[in-house]
């Protein structure tokens, strides 16, 4: 099956968990796109989606929700499979509400929500968003999980070999 990944990464952090979800699913055996959500012209061509972006203040960056209002007729037709990177519940490794994450996941019906701690560097950041993570108790490091983030891929893989 051929696959789109699209993912908006502002730091790069959810450019590098959507390379190897994409990965993943090509190892599996799909044909997989890897596409920014602005560079996507249309979604005809694909059996499934993966969707994901950053999360600046609980919401999506504004290309991940413009990928989902330009295409929300044709994703409701589709398995979609979403993901937030984020450092929401870090540094307790606590997980991530996403239906804490706007409404923008809320208009596609998602084969499956998955929330991801990222990576937290300040010297990539701007000032306001050192000032938002220093006041939320962020601290300096890479949490993001390869193996949970391996695994969900894998889930993804089987879900799709269980309906062919």
């Amino acid at each position: 099956m051929r696959i789109l990944v699209t993912a908006s990464s502002k730091h790069g952090s959810t450019d590098e968990v959507a390379d190897a979800i994409a990965e993943r699913l090509g190892a599996g055996g799909h044909e997989v796109d890897r596409i920014a959500p602005e560079d996507v012209e249309s979604v005809d061509a694909y059996g499934a989606v993966v969707v994901g972006s950053a999360v600046y203040i609980l919401q999506w960056i504004p290309q991940a929700h413009d990928f989902m209002d330009r295409f929300a007729e044709q994703l409701e037709g589709m398995p979609v499979w979403a993901f937030s990177v984020g450092m929401n519940g870090v540094p307790k490794h606590a997980p991530q509400d996403p239906t804490r994450i706007g409404p923008l996941l809320t208009r596609v019906e998602a084969n499956d929500v998955r929330s991801f701690a990222g990576r937290y560097d300040p010297e990539v950041l701007t000032l306001r968003e050192r000032s938002v993570a220093r006041l939320a108790g962020v601290v300096e490091g890479d949490f993001r999980d390869w193996d949970a983030i391996g695994a969900w891929a894998d889930s993804i893989v089987e879900e799709l070999a269980a309906h062919e």
